[in-house]
């Protein structure tokens, strides 16, 4: 009875952390889009999806560490395993119990993805186009995201009849081969057909993670540490611009006064500086606004706290960039090569992460508390580099992200790439800590033969404690599911290794470009050129 009982015990404790990690992220879910969301805009649907969409990739990420804490606490620091995970049996069951989770967890974001969230976004966007029908608009968004539907039964299938593995029998008949497809596809119950179409969404994040996070790492702390410009100096350079403007403007029109036209440049010109003046009497307002708020001046009093969160965060963006870097260079140094995927056997060079979260990972659950850190650190370096950068489509800009001011298509947007940027974080982290999402701080028992008089080995061995590393024995070490889950294809790890390599890059340029910058105004991103008059009912009320 007692093995049972502390199986029961153990899994309890890693499930209890995960819910109450659950009821977090739900409320950090829905305060992030309330935060960001237009008041005049607010759509009670985009809403709902946006923070469902966003606590989905959060909670397969909160997964992680629970795998890890459960293939871990089924050894003893000897490299035994427990009396309750003695049998294959309960091992297996444990391990079905995390690969069950990740298959609902993933098939829901492919719904997201490829169905739901599309589907909504074009709703409101036939919404905003033709006053039709409801009928008419859900029926015409279903028709756009049909080809959502067709890209993701593309990839389910691809993975389900790609061979990882040639036939058995090089000279079988073509039949016999397909045969075989079939068969491995039912023998792996689809999981390489998820696996490939949560794969090929990963790599979509990454280049999210190298465009949107590399920068925001280096943005968000520096913005931390030089702070914001004075509110007076900035509404005292405002009051001087508005006078410049209003000059030019009675300029002009005093060419007109004897009742001759205005040729078509002053027109052009008088046409440019009046909506210059718009937008500079709008800024006047917002500073105004900024400079009689409670949250500028509880910001002023903060200011040495901001300065010592952004030097926090540029050192843990500087440890991240240091051990990717060491880690990459291990790969290259030491990795069974590119057809591989990288694959590496063992560690060969010293990572400070991974051995931070190998010394955290006994006492449960201060492992957990880092990787929750480091995916809201994700999280919140990429939001920076969303606000900063704007949704873009190669060269043209599509939505701006601003607090209380995003529009609904603009929020599904946003979710949508937070939502495929926290996919690639798993394998961000397995990059930055390698040995601990592969084995948590799993450990076996090597014999080896004990030398005789003659120095040549003898009959009798010793026991050796040794990490687990990818040479051990598969029935002494158990490789998490998040790892088989996101490795099976060798090609994706390629793509993954190289990605890392650019985003290393983006971030030190995004970092001498952040460096270089000056302060950034008080009311950024409050007042554009393009907004309209409307808006600022959202800042007056």
């Amino acid at each position: 009875m007692a093995a049972p009982a502390a199986l029961l015990t153990e899994s309890v404790l890693g499930w209890s952390i995960f819910t109450v990690v659950l009821l977090a992220i739900l409320v950090f879910c829905w305060v992030y889009i309330r935060k960001y969301q237009s008041r005049q805009e607010s759509e009670v649907i985009s809403t709902i999806t946006a923070i469902c969409a966003l606590a989905i990739a959060l909670i397969t990420s909160a997964l992680l560490p629970v795998d890890i804490f459960l293939v871990s606490f089924m050894k003893y620091p000897n490299g035994t395993y427990k009396d309750w995970a003695a049998s294959n049996e309960t091992r297996r069951q444990i391990e079905d119990t995390v690969l069950y989770g990740y298959y609902t967890l993933y098939s829901i974001i492919l719904f997201c993805v490829f169905f739901w969230i599309p589907f909504v976004y074009f709703y409101y966007e036939e919404k905003d186009e033709e006053n039709g029908s409801k009928c008419s608009q859900a029926k015409n968004a279903l028709k756009y995201t049909i080809g959502f539907l067709v890209v993701c039964a593309a990839l389910l299938l691809i993975g389900a009849f790609v061979p990882l593995q040639p036939p058995p029998n090089q000279n079988s008949t073509q039949w016999e081969k397909v045969k075989y497809l079939f068969e491995e596809l039912g023998s792996n119950n689809g999981v390489d057909a998820l696996s490939f179409s949560i794969s090929s969404l990963t790599l979509i994040g990454m280049l999210a993670v190298i465009t949107y996070t590399a920068y925001g790492m280096s943005v968000l702390p520096l913005n931390l540490i030089k702070g914001t410009r004075s509110v007076l100096y900035e509404r005292l350079e405002n009051t001087e611009d508005v006078e410049e403007v209003e000059q030019q403007i009675d300029k002009i029109k005093a060419k007109c006064e004897d009742g001759r036209p205005l040729s078509l440049r002053d027109r052009r010109n008088l046409q440019d500086l009046e909506a210059k003046l718009q937008t500079l009497r709008r800024r006047g307002r917002h500073l105004e606004i900024a400079e009689r708020s409670c949250c500028t001046k509880v910001g002023s009093a903060l200011r040495p706290l901001k300065i010592l969160l952004g030097v926090f965060f540029i050192l843990v963006a500087l440890l991240f960039t240091v051990a990717l870097f060491i880690s990459n260079l291990d790969k290259a140094l030491h990795s069974a090569g590119i057809s591989t995927g990288f694959i590496i056997f063992g560690t060969n060079l010293t990572n400070p992460l991974n051995e931070l979260l190998l010394t955290l990972q006994p006492v449960f659950p201060l492992d957990y508390v880092l990787i929750t850190v480091i995916t809201m650190y994700f999280v919140f370096t990429s939001m920076a580099g969303i606000r900063n950068m704007g949704i873009w489509f190669f060269w043209i800009r599509l939505y701006k992200i601003r607090p209380q001011r995003t529009c609904p298509q603009a929020l599904l947007f946003l979710c949508m790439i937070l939502l495929l940027i926290v996919l690639h974080t798993s394998y961000m982290i397995y990059s930055l800590a390698p040995q601990y999402v592969m084995y948590g701080s799993q450990k076996y028992l090597l014999q080896t033969p004990l030398l005789t008089m003659d120095a040549v080995p003898g009959n009798q061995t010793a026991a050796t404690t040794k990490i687990c590393d990818a040479e051990a024995p598969e029935d002494q070490c158990t490789v998490t599911r998040s790892y088989l889950f996101l490795h099976k294809f060798w090609f994706f790890s390629t793509i993954y290794y190289f990605g890392n390599w650019a985003f290393l890059a983006v971030f030190l340029i995004g970092l001498v470009v952040s460096c270089c910058k000056g302060k950034k105004s008080v009311i950024e991103g409050e007042v554009e050129a393009d907004d309209s008059d409307l808006s600022d009912d959202e800042y007056m009320h």
